[in-house]
């Protein structure tokens, strides 16, 4: 690992918003990956202080420090993520459910898909199920991914696919889903196509995903 990635690291958690900032453009000036940066130098640390968290041995307003850090050099990262890649693997529509106002997770797992090579519409927080089912007949996504981060919010996710069904576009779009609350016995019970927990299996779950939708045709 390259000295700029660890420095990276160490101030994203010490929660040195503006230091990552700066050291995200020296490490791109030394022509370290842009995908490197993002899953070595920013989510590493970030899912180091997850884990603590799921530990309790540290507070939420300490994650909260090193996710907004992780936006700093997310924000300098973003222009080159798309430069690296041709958004042509297809469209990808994410969003909060209503109800939720939580973003943190949801704006890095956008980023994650953008560096993938997906064209992704980011619709926001607290959308409602039907902005999801416009969202859907406006752009015609391959994927709709779908937040909920608390376990009061988890269940907007069914209201969400219930719509889709409504519409006649279930069928249509393939439904990813993720949140803290987000297990894989929900995800089998409310329908949806798949779930993961680390940013790093994101690919290898729409790999699989597809591949199980070819082999129904």
């Amino acid at each position: 690992m390259s000295s700029e990635i660890e420095s990276i690291q160490d101030a994203v958690l010490q929660g040195e918003a503006n230091k990552v900032r700066f050291l995200t453009e020296i490490a791109l000036s030394k022509r370290i990956s842009a995908g490197d940066i993002l899953y070595s130098g920013l989510l590493a640390p970030l899912k180091t202080i997850s884990d603590k968290l799921k530990r309790n041995e540290v507070f939420i307003a300490e994650v909260i420090v090193v996710s907004r850090a992780v936006h700093a050099g997310l924000h300098v990262l973003g222009p080159h993520l798309k430069k690296a890649v041709e958004p042509n693997r297809g469209i990808i529509i994410i969003g909060t459910v209503a109800g939720d106002l939580h973003d943190i997770g949801k704006n890095l797992v956008a980023m994650a898909l953008t560096s993938l090579g997906y064209q992704v519409i980011d619709l926001g927080i607290d959308v409602y199920p039907e902005d999801f089912v416009a969202a859907v007949k406006t752009h015609q996504p391959e994927y709709l991914a779908i937040s909920a981060m608390l376990t009061t919010t988890i269940n907007e996710i069914s209201n969400v696919l219930k719509a889709l069904e409504d519409e006649g576009l279930r069928k249509e779009v393939k439904v990813i889903i993720g949140g803290n609350p987000v297990t894989s016995d929900f995800c089998f019970t409310v329908g949806a196509d798949g779930t993961c927990y680390e940013l790093s299996e994101i690919e290898d779950m729409i790999a699989y995903i597809d591949k199980k939708k070819r082999s129904k045709r």
